[in-house]
């Protein structure tokens, strides 16, 4: 067993001020599989905490239009697990601290083998890993090889998780708990950061993990609007979304990706615009004035 602390913890265990660590969400592969590893060191550099990287999956049923126009974009381009995991290990050469969170589904996993995925991901430098559909009382098909290599086993829990299933999912859940802000697929409007509020004291009350929200935050306004609610945001859809467009503006032919430089200040642009430091910053300048 590995005797390193992982780095989710240790991102939780640093969070800057009362601001929600930002968790930036890309597919693998989208805008284009040159891009892949250079955008998630420019998430960084823009001051994201965390990068939740999508595999690519053909009936990613979690994810809204967006997210599964990425996908569909990824696996025409030839973006398998072997590529993730490759890109995972190229970003490793230049970055040990930043944790990477997988999210994708779990046929594609039982394909490749469980056992082989953990170790494999483990080796490459994940964090840990998110399958949407994969049950609480269905995960020791995961947790059986990835528990020994401290590889957190992420589950979402939705704002219609009963009791009993919350309870469920805290006692096999690590790293800590998404909560899904909002009923329906990612993209979704009409955050209620009231409600969301609710739902996470709750979630508190049955599991000491630190509470990640995610589901339809898009602005800065969102994000202030759950700094008591949330230890960490989970920013996708908007993220996606305007990579696509940028890309899509420098380019006569939509299935061509944008060229890196261009995808490269896309994603540092929009994490500065959401991430703590330039929360910081605009506290400061409203301080000096």
């Amino acid at each position: 067993m590995t005797t390193q602390t992982n780095r989710i913890d240790q991102m939780f265990e640093q969070r800057p001020g009362q601001w929600p660590a930002l968790v930036c969400f890309i597919t693998a592969g989208d805008p284009g599989l040159a891009h892949t590893v250079p955008v998630m060191h420019a998430l960084v550099r823009g001051g994201a905490s965390m990068i939740e990287l999508g595999m690519p999956f053909s009936d990613p049923m979690a994810d809204g239009p967006v997210i599964q126009g990425a996908s569909e974009r990824a696996l025409a381009r030839g973006a398998d697990l072997k590529y993730v995991l490759r890109c995972v290990a190229e970003f490793r050469e230049n970055d040990q601290t930043t944790p990477i969170v997988l999210m994708g589904y779990l046929n594609p996993l039982e394909r490749y083998g469980f056992d082989v995925f953990c170790q494999q991901a483990h080796d490459a430098g994940i964090d840990g890993l998110l399958i949407v559909d994969l049950p609480p009382e269905e995960a020791a098909c995961i947790t059986d090889h990835s528990a020994a290599l401290d590889l957190k086993q992420i589950f979402l829990v939705a704002p219609t998780t009963s009791a009993d299933r919350l309870a469920a999912i805290s006692a096999v859940a690590s790293g800590f708990i998404y909560y899904v802000a909002l009923k329906g697929i990612t993209g979704a409007a009409n955050l209620d950061a009231g409600d969301v509020a609710r739902h996470t004291e709750s979630i508190r009350e049955k599991s000491a993990l630190p509470v990640a929200v995610g589901f339809g935050i898009k602005s800065r306004d969102d994000i202030q609007s759950l700094r008591d609610a949330a230890a960490a945001v989970v920013v996708g859809t908007a993220l996606v979304g305007e990579l696509a467009e940028g890309c899509r503006a420098k380019s006569d032919n939509t299935t061509d990706a944008c060229d890196v430089e261009s995808a490269i200040t896309i994603a540092e642009n929009f994490a500065k615009r959401l991430s703590h430091a330039e929360a910081d910053s605009a506290a400061a300048a409203k301080g000096a004035i």
